[in-house]
Formats: C-alpha cells, structure tokens, sequence
C-alpha cells in the first residue's frame, strides 16, 4: 500500500485542517510513493525510535509529536534532528506526525474514557461548530480522595507515579483531564468548577497557584497521559490497513524519579 493512501486513511479521521495553525503536521519526512509494509508506531520520533524502526524493517513511522517543529535551514548529521531526517531518509522510511488534530479528535474523548467520566464534555473548545476541543470534565464514578484518585490515575494509565498538589485527603467527585501539558488551561479548570485537574507539566507556581483558588491538581507527566495515543493508533490502522503489518514502540517513561 502506498503511503499517499496510508495518509488518506489516516485524515479521513483526523483531517490535517483540524491542528492548530502552529503545528506541524502530516507527512514531513520521505516519499508519497513510498510503497509501506510496515508501519511503526510511537509517541515522539526519538533515535531509539528510529532506529527500532529501522531494525524491524519499517517503511513508515507514525508519532504524535512532530519531530520537526522549527524551520531548518539545513539538513546534515551536525544537528540532532537533521541526523534523524538523514538517517529516515537513507533507509527510506516516510515519516508521518499527527498531533492537536489527533488532541482534539482523537486523544480528548479516549482520555476521559479510560478515566470513566460521568456527563463528560469538552474541557477547551476549540470549534464552537463542531463541539470539540482539547480534554474533558465530567464526574468520577464515585466520590474518592484525592490519594484514591491518585491512585485511580496510576492505575488507569498504566503509571509509576503521579504528583499530587492538594489535600490527600480532600474527597473530589469533578475533574478535568488534559493529556500533554496543561498549565495554559488551568484557568478553564477554574473556570468550569473542576475539583481535581489531571495533566502534565505542571510547575511548582502553577500547582501552587491553581491549589490557592480552589482546584487540585494531579501531575500525571506529560508522557504518561499521551502514551495512549500508540495503542489507539495501531488499533485504528489495523481496522483499516489489513493488508499493512502494525508494530509499536514500547512505552518507556522518558525519565525516572530515583
């Protein structure tokens, strides 16, 4: 199969016109005509990544982040995402991202989902017309403490550890999910009544500040909400490409609290 009508299955979902206009997405690396086998899956376009890749004889790469965000005014080995596109491009190996299109289309609803919201909604809109956005609010299940809930979080995202900024043991029943990083929108959380707020990247004055004016918040890393993009990704590439081979990328926590 072609990766011209790779791309055509993917966007029939998560349509490129529905990224932000800062984001860089679609096929950045290799050949439309590139004739695909195997399609490899993964959160970021790391070197282990590619070179995993490689080693499994894939001829497409898939990741949610973008590898190549700024614009490059060369491309050699001297500049480590210069080195990744000559390597994709040595072995042939097209190159595909898809990040706030898959956000609001995709990782949004999957999200609350896995955290088994009640009455869910969407937490930003980002177009009024067709009611999607970034996130979701709703209720948990049942009312928990915020330790509980931590713990919920760990468990339902398959996790080593959370931070926690709040009362542990302060019972909660409204939360906000965001996957990535959620420091810009801690006034919608605000906003829209959330008593607990579960997304990464959260910094010491934002946890503070968003605990002073009534909302906890659950520091679940910014990898450790979004890896359930790799999982969600080959379930729908294997729906539609049958005659196409699925690998992924292990999930592996880019650091670790020692």
């Amino acid at each position: 199969m072609l990766c011209r009508d790779i791309m055509k299955v993917i966007e029939a979902t998560y349509p490129k016109h529905a990224a932000e206009a800062w984001d860089n997405v679609g096929l950045l690396v290799g050949r439309t005509e590139k004739e695909v086998k195997k399609i490899f899956i993964a959160l970021d376009a790391t070197d282990e990544v590619i070179e995993t890749a490689i080693q499994k004889g894939a001829d497409m790469i898939v990741t949610h982040h973008p590898m190549i965000f700024s614009p490059m005014k060369k491309i050699t080995d001297e500049h480590f995402i210069g080195s990744r596109v000559v390597k994709l491009l040595q072995h042939d190996i097209s190159y595909y991202a898809m990040h706030t299109n898959y956000d609001v289309l995709g990782m949004a609803e999957l999200s609350g989902h896995l955290l088994g919201l009640q009455d869910m909604d969407v937490f930003e809109v980002t177009d009024t017309e067709n009611a999607i956005g970034y996130g979701r609010i709703g209720y948990l299940e049942k009312e928990m403490t915020l330790e509980e809930c931590c713990e919920y979080v760990k468990q339902r995202f398959s996790l080593p550890g959370v931070r926690l900024f709040g009362n542990k043991n302060k019972i909660v029943k409204r939360a906000a999910i965001l996957p990535g990083s959620g420091k810009d929108m801690i006034t919608t959380a605000i906003s829209k009544k959330a008593e607990v707020y579960i997304t990464g990247d959260i910094s010491h004055h934002d946890g503070i500040d968003a605990l002073a004016q009534g909302v906890a918040v659950i520091d679940a890393g910014h990898y450790g909400l979004e890896h359930i993009f790799v999982n969600d990704m080959v379930s729908y590439l294997e729906q539609y490409l049958e005659e196409v081979l699925i690998e992924k990328a292990e999930i592996f926590h880019p650091f670790q609290i020692i």
